[in-house]
């Protein structure tokens, strides 16, 4: 009997090292390019932290230009409002695996207010994270051909129009070295294939891979204008990033609740749930019913304490966690984490809307 493979669509990968060791891009390029077969050469993509050690401190800007107009409207704004610590060409690699690219740059930044913002906004109750968020919004919604694809400390995100082990080789990350480390094999079916709607999607340090749709898009960028979010990427899986941002970050719900509201118990199983967590998931579903995500997915989450797998209420998208020691992987296939980490000491699939949180140990 023939056997044909079921893709599912898009292909994750992603790991932490708990002891924060550092290790080469070169394991998590051939974790995903094991999975070449479910990404269609429209979009590959990757983030890493841990990588910029000598500007830890510093927001680091990836932009992507369309043109040189692009540019200078943007380097403008940065120099106005930003300290510009330093600032560089992203180094790449020329490869005819990726015959075209945007202008890349990156900026390794910090916040500074303008008087004039200063008086327009209520600065005292403005951190710096809430000063960055409001610039990358600004760049990405008012200058035309321009787009910032990473803005994290300490961490980066490098992603394109190829299959991932291309976007990897011409972005040489074979050279970089981080303690966590995610990868995104695309396969769009209704949202364009470009650089910028390539995953990961970021904010700050938040990172998204998915694997999946997100059929409930359209209610959730509604949702997240209210709060000052501009979706601008024309990719369903923004939206999950900034819901993040708003849940986690403004709101200070912990990562276990963040979890619950995007994939959400039904009613069902709410009214069959004792007391207090009865009262709990009611009132998340009923606070935040608009952040919920409708749809098939899969998703890493990835920011500077951790790494966190979590399906959709369903299971419609598969997702292997292994653990190895320090090592922590997650994957859409289990042959994806074994051929870097054969010998794994626990490998499973979470249950649907069961989220799988591995942050780093503490320090003595």
């Amino acid at each position: 009997m023939f056997y044909e493979k079921d893709i599912s669509g898009c292909g994750l990968s992603g790991f932490i090292d708990k002891s924060k060791k550092r290790v080469s891009g070169e394991e998590i390029i051939k974790s995903i390019a094991l999975q070449h077969d479910r990404g269609n050469g429209l979009g590959g993509g990757f983030a890493a932290y841990g990588i910029y050690p000598e500007f830890k401190d510093y927001y680091a800007f990836h932009i992507m230009y369309d043109n040189m107009n692009a540019l200078a409207t943007t380097e403008e704004l940065l120099h106005k409002d930003l300290l510009v610590k330093h600032y560089e060409k992203i180094p790449v690699r020329r490869t005819l695996k990726i015959p075209t690219h945007p202008i890349l740059r990156r900026y390794f930044v910090k916040a500074k207010p303008s008087e004039e913002e200063y008086e327009l906004l209520d600065i005292e109750s403005l951190d710096e994270d809430d000063f960055i968020v409001r610039l990358v919004m600004r760049i990405n919604s008012e200058v035309k051909g321009a787009f910032v694809f990473s803005s994290g400390k300490n961490m980066g995100a490098f992603k394109g129009v190829g299959f991932p082990e291309d976007v990897a080789d011409f972005f040489k990350l074979d050279e970089y070295h981080g303690y966590i480390w995610t990868a995104h094999n695309r396969f769009p079916t209704n949202t364009p294939g470009w650089w910028g709607g390539a995953h990961p999607f970021t904010l700050l340090d938040w990172s998204i891979v998915h694997n999946g749709e997100v059929s409930s898009y359209g209610i959730n960028k509604r949702y997240l204008e209210m709060f000052g979010y501009k979706c601008t990427l024309f990719t369903d899986t923004e939206v999950v990033t900034y819901i993040l941002d708003l849940l986690i970050r403004k709101h200070k719900l912990s990562k276990e609740l963040a979890c619950k509201v995007l994939s959400s118990a039904f009613w069902k199983d709410i009214d069959n749930m004792d007391d207090i967590d009865q009262k709990v998931n009611t009132a998340l579903r009923m606070v935040y019913g608009s952040a919920l995500l409708n749809g098939p997915f899969a998703i890493l989450f990835a920011y500077k304490n951790g790494l966190i797998g979590l399906n959709d209420r369903v299971k419609l998208r598969p997702l292997i966690v292994g653990y190895k020691g320090d090592r922590v992987y997650m994957s859409s296939e289990e042959s994806a984490i074994r051929i870097i980490e054969p010998d794994l000491d626990t490998v499973f699939a979470p249950k649907a809307g069961e989220p799988v949180i591995v942050e780093f140990e503490a320090e003595a």
